[in-house]
């Protein structure tokens, strides 16, 4: 480990007796950085233990990495040999963390003195030993705190005062100050460097809103429709891809090898004689549109998410000028993808481990110069199509690339796949991922998912961004749901997740399924322009817009790590609590989107701040009823048409 001072440096080589392991944050390679945000404190805990009965003491050292000083912080012992302290970065970018554990000689001898002291046992040795200590340490400490030290000694000695009077100097709590901040120089442990990576807030927060361009006419008509979506409080609007769809084995309704001569193709076919990833399909515009689109939102304090899908239709100019970048079948033709039992002819994977090593690196910078061009147009939000599909290394080159220069781009993973590759992708960087909330449906899968985002091990570098829908997917209770169904779910990923989505149409109630067996929605925008009517009475974006102004007036709702589940008398009715400076608020969902649904809670009034035996006032911020609750077990009542509480408790005064 890189010293934390010159000064540490200089330290003698002594035996070590404190063990430091178990340190969080941290990542399973321990060389991928954790993640943090920026002024948001990020918990650092460890295990810091030695042999024997000595007290000990552990501090906290962290530093932004360009440049910066190192900073400090004592921890606090939590139990169990845990200890723990926080810090709050003030930049983005990288960050390092370490951790000192040493033998407290202070805390030590004054815990000795005490028990013998109190026991009536003669503390003579333990008196000049404790003299003795506070004048080792006269070289360390300001004047006046040398002054404090010297007078405390010379109390130890005084013979002619009561043993209470020679020990009050040395154990007042301005002197136990001055020596708590000093380590034990000839027993100290330091823990190995934890590179952290602080994002801005948008990295972990935000509610987004997927829509594509080519149903409103264009990249002009969707930033007309960027008004609504801010008026429903979206923070990010993610646009599917822009650029030109090849027509070769061009795809048309329902994904079928039959498109008609006016059917436009799956955007993620990217490529035509019109150009590839760094152009406009001509359809929707020009590249003026888009940067007045990104200008537009802007105006409205929406950011504009952009989909980065490296692969190719036939008709991408990569495939003609580099065929090299692309596998090939025996016969010489390129492979299109698959994913059994599903065939994309129209996309090209691309190789990106070509033999070559001149053309894997003439490959990666190509596809970091699309990212650098739409950097340039005002893109700060990536969602990366399929990264599961692309070698690890590649994505541990490309983010570092980018962020070296740009540590305020944002990645989003969109990696609906097996856990342990989900995180990986998140270990080597990827700010935040989809997640399996749109396949987790009942109370108790919820809450083991919840408790694993909020607490697991992965929770150190994994985000999760829950989207109760997405263009691929129609799934669970949504599937020719009522729109009970959309609130219940909208209400669960916007309380839950620190960041949430939809895919647009959502708030319509769109619930058709293209069949029973697939996921895909009967009329899938992936293939055909689908027109709405935004206007339609049904419509629940006055919902959608209450939730996400709910979250931006409650600091605890963008938090995770505070998430903790309560029970309830009736399994249809999830119950969890989110606490963040000061802010306590307190959800209830039916589950059942067919049903009224009731029951008692079994609350932790403890872990809420709130008396077991005394009323409270409960707000309801969806209902703006105010409900007088007493105990742990109040009575909940929620029908499908209001399917959530979202509580803010207050003891009565």
């Amino acid at each position: 480990m890189s010293a934390v001072t010159d000064a540490l440096d200089e330290t003698p080589f002594v035996p070590e007796r404190v063990v430091i392991n178990g340190l969080r944050p941290t990542t399973p390679d321990r060389v991928s950085s954790a993640k943090a945000i920026v002024g948001r404190p990020l918990a650092v805990s460890a295990n810091v233990f030695a042999d024997g009965h000595d007290e000990l003491a552990a501090r906290l050292w962290w530093r932004a990495i360009e440049g910066s000083d190192w900073h400090s912080e004592l921890m606090a012992p939590v139990g169990n040999d845990r200890w723990e302290a926080a810090l709050t970065a003030e930049t983005i970018g990288p960050h390092e963390l370490a951790i000192e554990g040493w033998v407290d000689t202070h805390a030590t001898w004054r815990h000795r003195v005490r028990v013998k002291a109190s026991a009536g046992q003669d503390v003579s040795a333990e008196l000049e030993e404790g003299a003795r200590l506070l004048e080792s340490e006269a070289d360390r400490v300001l004047p006046w705190e040398e002054r404090l030290l010297a007078a405390a000694a010379v109390a130890l000695r005084d013979t002619k005062r009561p043993l209470e009077q020679r020990l009050a100097p040395a154990l007042a709590e301005g002197v136990v100050a001055v020596v708590g901040r000093l380590s034990d120089q000839r027993a100290t442990t330091r823990s190995a460097v934890q590179p952290v990576w602080v994002d801005r807030e948008r990295a972990a927060i935000g509610a987004w809103y997927e829509l594509f361009p080519r149903s409103y006419g264009g990249l002009a008509g969707a930033a007309k429709r960027l008004t609504a979506v801010a008026a429903m409080k979206f923070d990010v609007v993610y646009l599917p891809p822009i650029h030109p769809i090849g027509t070769t084995a061009r795809k048309g309704p329902g994904n079928t090898l039959r498109p008609g001569p006016d059917d436009p193709g799956s955007p993620w076919a990217i490529g035509s004689a019109a150009g590839g990833h760094t152009a406009v399909d001509p359809g929707l515009g020009t590249i003026d549109d888009f940067d007045n689109l990104v200008v537009e939102a802007g105006r409205l304090g929406l950011e504009v998410a952009l989909d980065y899908a490296l692969q190719c239709s036939p008709d991408h100019p990569w495939v003609h000028e580099h065929p090299e970048w692309f596998q090939h079948r025996p016969d010489g033709s390129i492979r299109y993808a698959e994913n059994p039992p599903k065939h994309y002819q129209d996309i090209y994977p691309i190789d990106f481990l070509p033999p070559s090593e001149a053309d894997r690196w003439a490959l990666w910078q190509a596809c970091r110069d699309v990212m650098e061009f739409w950097i340039d147009h005002g893109v700060a939000i990536f969602r990366v199509d399929n990264p599961h599909t692309k070698p690890f290394v590649f994505w541990e080159w490309l983010l570092a690339d980018v962020r070296q220069r740009h540590p305020e781009v944002v990645f989003l993973a969109e990696a609906f796949t097996r856990p342990r590759v989900m995180e990986r992708l998140a270990e080597i960087g990827f700010s935040q991922s989809y997640t399996y909330f749109t396949w987790r449906t009942n109370g108790h899968e919820l809450a083991a998912y919840g408790e694993e985002l909020a607490h697991g091990p992965a929770a150190d570098y994994f985000r999760p961004n829950l989207w109760p829908n997405t263009p691929d997917i129609l799934s669970g209770p949504l599937r020719r749901g009522p729109l009970g169904a959309f609130k219940m779910r909208a209400a669960l990923a916007a309380m839950l997740g620190p960041s949430w989505g939809i895919y647009g149409g959502y708030e319509l109630g769109e619930n058709e399924p293209a069949s029973e067996s697939n996921e895909e929605y009967a009329r899938s925008e992936k293939y055909e322009v689908v027109k709405r009517d935004w206007d339609a009475p049904w419509s629940i974006a006055p919902y959608l817009t209450l939730l996400n102004d709910i979250r931006s007036r409650h600091r605890a709702l963008t938090d995770l790590t505070s998430l903790r589940f309560h029970g309830s008398s009736n399994d249809q009715l999830l119950v969890f609590s989110k606490q963040m400076d000061g802010d306590t608020v307190l959800v209830v969902v039916n589950l059942d989107p067919l049903a009224v649904q009731e029951g008692t809670l079994a609350l932790d009034l403890g872990a809420l701040g709130l008396p077991w035996d005394a009323p409270f006032s409960a707000f309801d911020e969806i209902s703006g009823q105010t409900f007088a609750w007493r105990g742990p077990n109040p009575y909940v009542r929620l029908a499908p048409a209001e399917p959530a509480h979202v509580i803010v408790p207050a003891a009565a005064s």
